[in-house]
């Protein structure tokens, strides 16, 4: 794969009609103010996740880190001040307070003032969680986690082999330290997930991980995929032969894994591999679960240490910088994000059925050579020409239902990409059950017969 190129000029230029083409669609849905011509209202364009790399500080030099992290105790002369990161979480509300903040680096934990801007965003009610090596959580850490509120924290494992860890991670002791970071999480009653990415030199062990992630107590194993730029730009990506195996197990996988939560992530193609296997899967955007597909510029976005916002952390397409603009006004108004949301795709991509619930993975095409509308080459999959499988939106329903205040209070706790489909279940329940009102009791009866008898995965 390439290096990322320039984007050209022209092509730039050609976003420009993409605003009067999205007002085009507005207004098309029966008369109903904001409702486009597809079922979707301008709420489906909100905010699920926003990641904030607010450092390329680091204690580690990992070959395949996209922000080609610096180990440079001091960071980056530019990087966001803690004022700064206040006021960009404040207009991040003003979009979507029930969206998921994902806080990293580099190794936010080296940021001084990293506690300090987490505790400012659960005072938002944001659900927050930190993307981090793990070598920094101690016991202190941990319980400071908790008692600011947040949800929990990710670590990165690349193998369970401690030496093959160590060398891709750049530095003796890096697996061990991950592990006593984790022991810190588990008893300190902080929850925990296990990042894992999907690379040559281990992508045959993630069953044997995701067995050790589930014995260990992980709620939550996201299987990256390498988009190769930063300092994994020279890194061989697994082969899309490879891509294909790995997707197909991790479907298989959630059945077997009822109380931890398996998914792809920068891996569209894991909904079409969902869909194949069940056209009812809870996890495709075919049955309201809006975080399938790639969200790139239409429901998340990453601010880099000096504050630009680009669609993904392997797209440095820049929407502006929020020093110099809202972040309200950047997310509503830029033709870069409005070429995501209203995309003409290109090649296979525009051509396939599953264009809706996939779309495939922009950043792909765009590092390969400047042009992310293009298709995504990493797909073996060839487009039958059949009718386009529909997204379900989060569209509101009449019903006859009613939440008492208490299980409307924890509904909205519940991640704004989750909550449409978990009030769809909850009602039609019961309403099969003939129950006219839904309680806290009602939503732990539910939970508890889909994930068991175990604390929820998330915290409310």
């Amino acid at each position: 794969m390439g290096k990322p190129l320039p984007v050209i000029n022209s092509f730039l230029s050609s976003l420009s009609s993409l605003g009067s083409q999205a007002m085009t669609r507005f207004g098309s849905g029966g008369g109903k103010p904001g409702m486009l011509g597809d079922g979707r209202t301008v709420d489906d364009f909100k905010p699920y996740l926003i990641a904030l790399n607010l450092t390329k500080r680091c204690n580690l030099k990992c070959d395949h880190c996209y922000l080609d992290a610096t180990t440079k105790m001091s960071g980056g002369h530019d990087e966001l001040s803690t004022d700064e990161c206040f006021r960009l979480i404040d207009q991040i509300a003003e979009v979507n307070p029930g969206c998921l903040l994902v806080i990293t680096g580099g190794e936010p934990f080296v940021r001084p003032d990293i506690l300090d801007i987490a505790r400012h965003a659960v005072n938002h009610r944001f659900m927050v969680v930190f993307g981090t090596n793990g070598m920094l959580i101690t016991d202190d850490i941990a319980k400071k986690l908790v008692d600011i509120g947040v949800m929990g924290v990710g670590i990165s494992i690349d193998s369970l082999n401690p030496e093959k860890h160590n060398i891709f991670r750049g530095l003796p002791g890096a697996f061990e330290g991950a592990l006593a970071g984790i022991e810190a999480c588990k008893r300190n009653g902080l929850q925990f997930q296990i990042h894992f990415s999907a690379q040559p030199m281990n992508y045959q062990e993630l069953p044997t991980v995701i067995d050790w992630a589930h014995d260990l107590g992980a709620k939550v194993l996201n299987v990256f995929f390498m988009v190769c730029t930063g300092r994994g730009e020279e890194l061989t990506d697994i082969t899309p032969e490879q891509y294909e195996e790995v997707l197909g197990y991790l479907v298989e996988c959630q059945d077997k894994y009822q109380d931890m939560l398996v998914r792809a992530r920068c891996a569209p193609h894991f909904k079409r591999l969902a869909y194949e296997k069940d056209p009812n899967s809870p996890i495709t955007k075919a049955q309201g679960y809006m975080g399938g597909g790639c969200l790139a510029g239409t429901n998340y976005a990453r601010v880099t240490p000096n504050g630009d916002l680009t669609p993904c952390p392997y797209m440095p397409l820049s929407a502006g910088n929020i020093r110099e603009h809202s972040f309200v006004d950047l997310w509503e108004d830029s033709e870069i994000f409005n070429s995501f949301r209203y995309p003409h795709l290109k090649g296979k991509c525009g051509d396939c059925e599953y264009s809706e619930i996939c779309g495939g993975c922009r950043a792909r095409p765009y590092v390969d050579h400047g042009d992310w509308l293009d298709e995504d080459e990493w797909c073996l999959y060839t487009p039958k020409g059949g009718e386009k499988i529909q997204v379900a939106f989060n569209i509101s329903e009449d019903s006859s239902i009613t939440w008492d205040s208490a299980a409307q209070e924890r509904l909205e706790r519940i991640p704004y990409f989750l909550r449409a489909m978990v009030k769809k279940g909850v009602e039609r329940h019961a309403m099969e059950q003939g129950i006219p009102t839904v309680t806290i009791e009602l939503m732990e009866e539910l939970r508890k017969k889909r994930f068991g008898n175990e604390k929820p995965v998330f915290k409310f």
